[in-house]
């Protein structure tokens, strides 16, 4: 069973953080191939939900308030599960976690995400509802999505 914790960049220990751009080097560079900058900048800004099992890093979500990554929304990103827990729903319960703390920290903003499109219907199930059209970003195709406050 996943245990959720929320810290600030602070508050991350090295050994989580290195945990964390592990994981997210793990399946954003190396299992997508898609060679980005991770290491953005904005990991400073954000609350970072950590889901562990047995001590393990298995769900990550980035959580940011308004104005880092969007001007009129708070955002959640890098929203990854290890690829060992894939068909445990650990998806699922790690985007209601992160709904869940978004709207706790930041209840005023509504919530939104740049969703691989392939991953569309998995955040609909959310209900995030699309933005727009959609677009590259990083040679993957994504598209806008949006939770209303």
């Amino acid at each position: 069973m996943l245990v959720f914790k929320t810290k600030t960049f602070d508050e991350l220990s090295l050994q989580e953080l290195y945990a964390i751009l592990a994981l997210r080097a793990e399946v954003f560079v190396v299992e997508q191939n898609c060679p980005y900058q991770d290491v953005d900048g904005k990991d400073e800004k954000g609350l970072h939900l950590l889901g562990t099992e047995n001590n393990q890093l298995l769900a990550y979500a980035r959580i940011l308030p308004k104005g880092v990554s969007y001007d009129e929304y708070t955002s959640i990103g890098r929203i990854v599960t290890a690829p060992q827990v894939r068909a445990k729903g650990y998806g699922h319960i790690l985007v209601d976690e992160a709904v869940k703390v978004t709207q706790t920290s930041y209840p005023e903003y509504s919530i939104k995400i740049s969703a691989q499109a392939h991953l569309e219907q998995f955040y609909r199930s959310h209900e995030f509802v699309p933005t727009g059209e959609a677009y590259l970003e990083d040679d993957i195709p994504h598209i806008g999505m949006l939770l209303k406050a």
